[in-house]
């Protein structure tokens, strides 16, 4: 199986900034997009950023000039850095991943949620 682990969130003032890793484990044969969701209370799961390998970064008109989301292809690792948090920012974040794994005996395309780390913006 795969697994997806956030890591990074947390409470943070206004006008900071926090990094958000997302690391998948298992046996992965490839990886064709990242992304990064998130999901306030009361609301929708929304996009934030994705990147697919080979193609250009998108993303949400909201955080565009403050987010950037990167990767790192060895490490099977994305990255979202946020920078002039809002309150607004305030959600569960999520990271997803379409891939190709090794179930052991099956060969999966698919994609995968992370469980979800919770980033928190005071006023």
């Amino acid at each position: 199986q795969v697994q997806l682990v956030e890591s990074g969130g947390g409470l943070v003032q206004a006008g900071g900034s926090l990094r958000l890793s997302c690391a998948a484990s298992g046996i992965i044969l490839s990886i064709k997009s990242m992304a990064w969701y998130r999901q306030a209370p009361g609301k929708h799961r929304e996009l934030v950023a994705t990147l697919p390998s080979g193609g250009s970064t998108e993303y949400a008109d909201s955080v565009k000039g403050r987010f950037t989301i990167s990767r790192d292809n060895a490490k099977n690792t994305t990255y979202l850095q946020m920078n002039s948090l809002k309150p607004e920012d305030t959600a569960v974040y999520y990271c997803f991943a379409e891939l190709s794994y090794s179930s052991g005996t099956y060969l999966v395309s698919g994609g995968s949620w992370g469980q979800g780390t919770q980033v928190t913006v005071s006023s």
